[in-house]
């Protein structure tokens, strides 16, 4: 986080917290949803400014209940998440194009251990973020389908796919898993609200 931010939150440690203004919606964009979007269930405006998505990014964590927020100076914005806490792109490193790296809509890197495939077609790919000790999961942005299909080996199972995925010199799982799992196993909460009991 952002020193500046934290130095906030010791200064005024009783700001109260703000629920449902911020979502994270399936391409890994911010958008901001103002009383109206949240009454009729829209998505929001896409949040432009890239000065903003970078302090979004930079400040972007999660709490022990599993719900994510963004630390706005010294008040928490809890984020609505579309799918999971991550979008993740296949992007080719700098040096070889050959070579590959995984890239989270914060710019942080993510460490495969695997991969999932739902009854909807979605992949996710869950491993570890740098400074952050849980594995956690990411939804594979739907521009990187293509690559991830020419790296894996599938075969139908029931509703959804499992295989291996060649990651590098390693050769990763994917298991089916159904949607409504997602958040149980990885322990993320989709939609923060302050009333106790509906998280």
């Amino acid at each position: 986080m952002d020193e500046q931010v934290i130095r906030s939150m010791l200064k005024w440690p009783d700001v109260p917290d703000c629920y449902g203004w911020l979502a994270l919606d399936r391409r890994g964009q911010w958008r901001m949803r103002n009383e109206y979007a949240q009454t009729h269930r829209l998505p929001g405006a896409l949040i432009e400014h890239v000065g903003l998505k970078e302090y979004i990014a930079r400040n972007y964590a999660h709490d022990t209940m599993g719900r994510y927020y963004f630390q706005n100076g010294p008040q928490r914005v809890f984020v609505s998440l579309d799918s999971c806490p991550w979008v993740v792109r296949i992007q080719a490193t700098s040096d070889n194009p050959q070579t590959f790296s995984l890239k989270t809509q914060c710019a942080s890197s993510i460490d495969p251990l695997g991969a999932l495939s739902d009854e909807l077609g979605n992949i996710y790919i869950y491993g570890n973020i740098a400074n952050d000790s849980s594995t956690t999961v990411a939804l594979l942005h739907d521009h990187d389908l293509t690559l991830f299909s020419e790296q894996s080996s599938l075969e139908e199972d029931a509703c959804s796919y499992r295989g291996s995925w060649k990651w590098g010199d390693k050769h990763l799982p994917i298991d089916p898993i159904a949607s409504s799992q997602l958040s149980e196993r990885f322990h993320f909460i989709q939609s923060p609200s302050q009333e106790p009991g509906n998280n």
